[in-house]
């Protein structure tokens, strides 16, 4: 499954980087939590929870099923 999330990331990395973020994936449990850190600009943007639930857990859990949700690490 990390492979996956890997491959998925990929796909929403480029819209982070448009306005100086970026994604790292930090870890993916057992059950399906994905852990990432969100870093640049999105490390501190206000707007960071709606991009992290919104975007990336969105677009995780409609490709990628027994992804069960996103969260941020610091």
């Amino acid at each position: 499954m990390i492979e996956k999330v890997k491959e998925v990331l990929e796909t929403v990395r480029p819209a982070l980087q448009a306005d100086g973020g970026d994604v790292e994936l930090v870890e993916v449990t057992e059950d399906g939590v994905v852990k990432v850190k969100l870093t640049g600009a999105c490390g501190h943007c206000p707007m960071s929870t709606m991009t992290l639930k919104m975007g990336i857990e969105r677009t995780l859990k409609e490709q990628i099923p027994t992804v069960t949700e996103v969260v941020q690490v610091r």
